[in-house]
């Protein structure tokens, strides 16, 4: 299956994404419109420090309005490594260092609008932590949990963000005999 993009109309273009529309052709005299969000793409980490406990933010999101519990997570910059990225936003938002790096994969949250791709890593943090160096317009409040508590949230219907439910999946399956 193919759809052949016969035009493309540009709508928006912001600091974080831009939005198109596109025509395209299914097949031979069947055409579609669609629209796209373009974003530069992101990383997200299940992050652990030596004792076993893992690091969560907690942050407003304006477009749920309401506070949400997450793994570490950050766009990223256009020409950016995602493990340079990982690396750099692990310690903004926690003050953590990272010191041993695996690649969970990639996932697209909601490929049937935007283009967005998130490198999911599980990231080993050093025991200390500096001071957060975040972003001026985000407020953040760093989260130690064990799994226990963690995955009690998940049961209790309390963890709802998908790249923090997909990236723990994954590092359940890959490390859960290390997992603490």
């Amino acid at each position: 299956m193919h759809e052949k993009t016969i035009s493309i109309t540009p709508i928006f273009t912001g600091r974080m994404i831009s939005v198109e529309t596109q025509v395209v052709e299914l097949e031979p005299g069947h055409r579609a419109h669609r629209e796209i969000i373009r974003h530069p793409g992101a990383i997200a980490a299940v992050a652990r420090v030596p004792d076993g406990r893992f690091v969560f933010v907690r942050q407003f999101r304006k477009p749920i309005e309401r506070d949400v519990l997450e793994i570490v997570a950050g766009r990223k910059e256009l020409e950016e490594r995602p493990e340079d990225c990982a690396a750099r936003e692990i310690r903004e938002e926690t003050g953590h260092e990272v010191t041993a790096l695996h690649s969970l994969g990639v996932i697209y949250p909601s490929p049937g609008y935007i283009d967005e791709m998130i490198h999911l890593f599980f990231a080993e943090l050093s025991e200390s932590a500096a001071l957060q160096e975040g972003d001026p317009d985000e407020r953040i409040t760093v989260e130690y949990l064990t799994r226990e508590e963690f995955e009690s949230l998940i049961d209790g219907g309390l963890v709802d963000d998908s790249k923090t439910l997909a990236a723990w999946l994954l590092f359940i399956r890959r490390f859960a005999s290390s997992s603490g």
